[in-house]
């Protein structure tokens, strides 16, 4: 019998389901929460109700998060590593300026199926919108921006074969870039309508104006 378990366990078997399990009690605690902030708000929800909904403990939500601002966020970074994964298969001779923008656009084409794994697309646009919405949220969402974009800087520079520390090129083009993307998001927002598609068609509109902004000559 213990040699039975034994061979089990060194297969990955049982460790492999556990691991399924775990997936889909993080999924469902997620889908629970932003179906909740829909439907109530994001204030008016309680950690008791997300757990109540997603039928666990409350105990068990804090074993997946550590407060409502990481759940309420965490398909924005699973979008993130999405986004930080694509940046570093882009081809190595690729300028650092068409990589970050072959990246975002990567990461907007494989979005759909990274977000409709565990929610449905029009729950995380609602959820998108939310965040824009709701001051909490957008503090939050704003500091983890802020750590992508320190690993977006330190990407580039290794691409680029420089120090970060030294050379602060990684680090201003990233700041412009981001900044585009924080515009693009605002826009999109303030719209009130439009799905994936529209919010790709915009930031493939707003970041082919970088260059032009930063180069030309408004006034001629």
């Amino acid at each position: 019998m213990h040699a039975i378990e034994g061979a089990a366990a060194r297969s990955g078997a049982p460790s492999g389901l556990r691991e399924r399990k775990k997936r889909r009690t993080r999924d469902t605690l997620i889908r629970s929460a932003l179906e909740l902030f829909a439907r109530k708000g994001y204030e008016r929800t309680t950690v008791d109700e997300i757990a109540e909904a997603a039928e666990v403990s409350q105990r068990t939500f804090f074993r997946y998060f550590a407060n409502k601002e990481e759940v309420a966020l965490a398909m924005q970074t699973a979008v993130d590593d999405l986004f930080l994964a694509t940046l570093r298969s882009r081809p190595a001779a690729e300028a650092p300026l068409p990589a970050l923008r072959g990246a975002v656009l990567g990461t907007w084409d494989g979005a759909r199926a990274v977000i409709e794994a565990v929610v449905p697309l029009e729950l995380y646009l609602c959820t998108y919108r939310l965040i824009e919405s709701t001051p909490q949220l957008l503090a939050a969402r704003l500091r983890s921006l802020s750590e992508v974009e320190e690993l977006l800087a330190l990407e580039i520079a290794r691409r680029e074969g420089l120090d970060p520390r030294t050379d602060p090129r990684p680090h201003v083009l990233v700041a412009a870039f981001a900044g585009v993307m924080r515009v693009t998001t605002r826009a999109w927002g303030e719209r009130g309508e439009g799905g994936l598609d529209d919010l790709r068609e915009l930031t493939v509109a707003y970041l082919d104006q970088l260059g032009p902004a930063l180069a030309e000559n408004w006034r001629a």
